[in-house]
């Protein structure tokens, strides 16, 4: 191929043919460059959105097919959000995940153990004191029960009611063990200082405090009750009398004698307190009733 100013000249071998094309101007022309490929494209599209759906994800690859999506995820790895039932995706070097292994955006939810079962059984198993439902849906954020049910039903947790509450624990026995402990230990501790206000109390806490209550004789009721509304001050009496049930004079009684000293140690009502002891009356019989 020889090159002239404005031609090229090419020719093929011994057929004689000879090809002339003329170039008006040599300087326009374009090399093309390899397009980028569709792994990057879904790369640089997720590292610049952090998460996004799948047709969001076929409108960056210009394509409708979902196969093709997944395809170009699988090349790359990938993570789906275990809310919004599994909609979002991303990649698995954009979470910043918190000490459950949970990373939030947009109010979307990923975790690094998975999708929502799984999830829930990891938290379960590595628990310290298990986790009841209510306090599962705080972390997850999501909603827990069905989830709890099948992992239970498929065996794969353990679960225990107390104070009138599920509470879902590993199914190693030694863990269970030591977790069931725990929870226990951490009700008890909750009873023994209460917070100022009874609404912040969960179900359970209110549960159990009034199920440990029951557990105590009549002065030690009385001045548990008397305590408790002495932390709270201002209405404390009333407030304790509701979650109770006992009359605020109690309370304020209850209250007067544990700050007062007027502790009966060795009894639980002073001598002569309670209810009267009657004395059955027998019938009399006249010695002129026939037998």
């Amino acid at each position: 191929m020889a090159i002239f100013d404005n031609m090229w000249l090419t020719w093929a071998g011994d057929w004689g043919i000879v090809v002339l094309i003329y170039m008006q101007n040599r300087s326009n022309y374009t090399i093309m460059k390899k397009p980028p490929g569709d792994s990057d494209t879904v790369q640089a599209f997720l590292h610049r959105k952090r998460i996004a759906t799948l047709e969001q994800l076929k409108a960056a690859l210009c394509t409708t097919g979902t196969m093709t999506v997944f395809r170009r995820l699988k090349k790359v790895g990938y993570m789906s959000s275990y809310s919004h039932r599994g909609k979002y995706y991303t990649l698995p070097e954009i979470p910043e995940f918190d000490e459950h292994g949970l990373w939030s955006y947009h109010s979307v939810w990923f975790s690094q153990h998975g999708n929502l079962l799984a999830t829930v059984k990891e938290l379960v198993e590595e628990a310290t004191a298990g986790w009841t439902s209510q306090e599962l849906e705080r972390i997850l954020q999501v909603e827990v029960k069905r989830p709890l049910l099948q992992l239970y039903q498929g065996k794969d947790i353990e679960r225990e009611k107390l104070f009138g509450v599920y509470t879902y624990f590993s199914l190693s026995g030694d863990k269970r063990r030591s977790q069931l402990l725990m929870r226990e230990k951490s009700v008890f501790d909750a009873t023994v200082g209460l917070p100022t206000e009874i609404e912040a109390l969960s179900h359970e806490l209110k549960a159990a405090i009034i199920l440990f209550f029951s557990l105590l004789d009549e002065q030690q009721r009385r001045l548990y009750a008397g305590l408790e509304a002495h932390k709270m001050g201002h209405g404390g009496d009333r407030k304790i009398a509701e979650l109770l049930g006992l009359d605020v004079h109690t309370v304020a009684k209850g209250r007067r004698d544990l700050f007062g000293w007027k502790i009966q140690r060795d009894r639980v009502r002073k001598e002569g307190a309670g209810r009267k002891t009657k004395e059955k009356k027998r019938r009399r019989f006249s010695n002129e009733s026939g037998a």
